[in-house]
Parts: structure tokens; sequence; C-alpha cells
């Protein structure tokens, strides 16, 4: 069989048990998802970002290879060449290279920049190898999924969590967590038309269940409310605080902007004046977003008790 070479002309073959074509391979942005974020649902993945050009990389990467294949199939190595993937890199925050990071079950859990020692590689290795315990069932794919899909977007990694959420929902297509998560993740990311076709794709009978209760509600008002100059409503309802119109349109706008604590102030401020107000739709507006918050959320349980004093005042 004739060697192997990888990415920066290093072999990737030879002996050590295991196939290490599947050990150790190059990926770009476009194979990234399969080879890295679903392989290390199982395995812990080392990506070693490097670059042509980069004599520390070039002396990180055989030690490096030689620490995955005396692991023994317990972790897998793959390469990235920055110069060939700069989108990927821009995504993943790459300042210097050579960067690693290791992926286990969809999220970074540890890595290093620079070349250092073939001790602190074996370490790092180790510590990788101890983290794979019994590789879950088939059956329990989707809720790890989902779980780790809620674990990225309270990180903030929305591009990760809507993958996590993708993969649960393709799984289970009844995951109804899974769907309602993804269209949240369309919703954060500013696109409350995809957040609205991902709810679409619910069966018509499950299309009330509580799961889908905040998210549903989140998207109704990204929709309603189309945003406006905050600053200059401001101006306005400062000037004449009665005018509840502007009051309204300056709610809409605080949602717009995802400033949901404001724009319950801004609601309650209006029923304050008055209940009534254009048929009650200051009140309206402020239970959706009660529930787009979801029952339990600080500004929920203020707002609540804020209205329930106006209204029975």
């Amino acid at each position: 069989m004739s060697e192997i070479l990888g990415a920066n002309g290093l072999p990737t073959g030879g002996a050590g048990g295991g196939n290490d074509d599947e050990l150790i391979k190059d990926a770009t942005i476009e194979t990234f998802e399969a080879d890295v974020l679903s392989a290390s649902m199982s395995t812990p993945v080392v990506v070693d970002f490097w670059a042509d050009w980069c004599q520390p990389c070039k002396q990180l990467a055989p030690a490096l290879e030689k620490a995955v294949k005396a692991a023994g199939g317990k972790v897998r190595l793959v390469k990235v060449d920055i110069d060939k993937n700069q989108m990927l890199a821009s995504q993943l925050r790459i300042q210097s290279i050579p960067t690693v990071y290791a992926f286990f079950q969809g999220r970074p859990v540890d890595g290093f920049q620079g070349a250092v020692p073939e001790s602190e590689i074996k370490e790092f290795i180790g510590r990788l190898e101890q983290m794979t315990g019994d590789e879950p069932q088939q059956g329990d794919q989707p809720q790890d999924y989902a779980a780790l899909g809620e674990a990225a977007f309270e990180g903030g990694d929305i591009a990760t969590a809507a993958q996590m959420y993708a993969q649960a929902a393709q799984s289970n297509p009844e995951n109804l967590s899974a769907i309602a998560g993804l269209a949240r993740c369309h919703l954060a990311l500013g696109d409350a038309a995809q957040a609205r076709q991902t709810l679409d794709l619910i069966p018509d009978e499950k299309q009330k269940d509580p799961a889908l209760a905040s998210i549903a509600a989140a998207v109704a008002l990204a929709e309603e409310n189309q945003g406006g100059d905050v600053a200059a409503l401001e101006t306005k309802v400062a000037a004449n605080p009665d005018d509840l119109d502007a009051r309204f349109d300056l709610a809409g706008a605080q949602l717009a902007g995802g400033h949901m604590e404001a724009a319950v102030e801004s609601l309650l401020a209006i029923i304050e004046r008055d209940r009534e107000w254009n048929e009650e739709a200051a009140r309206k507006k402020l239970l959706t977003v009660f529930e787009a918050l979801g029952h339990a959320h600080p500004a929920t349980i203020r707002g609540r008790r804020k209205l329930s004093s106006i209204l029975f005042s």
C-alpha cells in the first residue's frame, strides 16, 4: 500500500493499530460537521489548525499524530489548513497557530496553542481518553443531541446549538423540544421567517403542545414587531407621557431589538394609564411577552405582580 500523506506533508499511515485513514484525516468547512461535530458524539476529536508556512505547526504535527495513534482509536485527529479554510478559522476565532481544540459530544472541551512538549501532548490525549465512557444507545441519541443543543444555546454558541437540535429532530421528527430549540436558534439569528417555517413542520394536532408555547409566542412577537427608532420614540414619550400610541410603538421597537424587560415596563405604563386602550392591545401583547419569556422568568414574575396590582387596585 502506498504511503498516505496528510495536509502538512507528513505521513498519516504506517504501523500502529487501527485504520489511520479514519483516525487522522483532513477537513474543510464542508466536512467539518461530519468529521468533527458528528464524529465527536462517540469519540473525542482533536482538531489541529495549521498552515504550510508555520514551522511550529510542523514541529507539533508528528507528536500529535503519534499520541493519537497510541490511543488506539479512542481519539481521532482532524487537520484544518487555515489558508484553505479561512471562513471556518474565522468562525472558530482562530487567531494564532498552531491551535488545537478537542471536541467531545459536539462541543469544544479542551485545547492549547503553540508547539507544546510531547509530554504535555500525551497528558492532553490522556485526558480525552478518560472522557470516553460507554457509547450511548441509538435510541438515546435524539435526547442527547437536544441536551447538547440546549447547553450550546445557553452558552451563546447558536450555530452549534442549531446543528445539535437539527440532529435531534432528524433522528426523531416527533421531538418537539428539538424542533422548538431549532426554531429558537433561527429567531436568535434574526430569521423569524425560518423560525416560523420550522414550527410549521409540526403537525396541527401538536401545535398547542406546552413545549412550543414559549417559542411560538416569541416568533409571533418577532413577526408583529419589525423595529423602530427606540431613542426617538423614548423622546416622544418623554415629551408627552400620555401619548399611548407612541408608548405602544416604543414597546414594539423594544421587542424587535430584544429588550424584553423594557417592553414589559412600556406596556405596563399603558395599562396603568388606560386599561381598555385600543381594545386592551397593551395587555394582550404583554401576556404574549410573558409567554415568550416563560412563566419562571424574573421579568415575567415581576410583570405579573405589577399587572395584578394595576388591575385590582
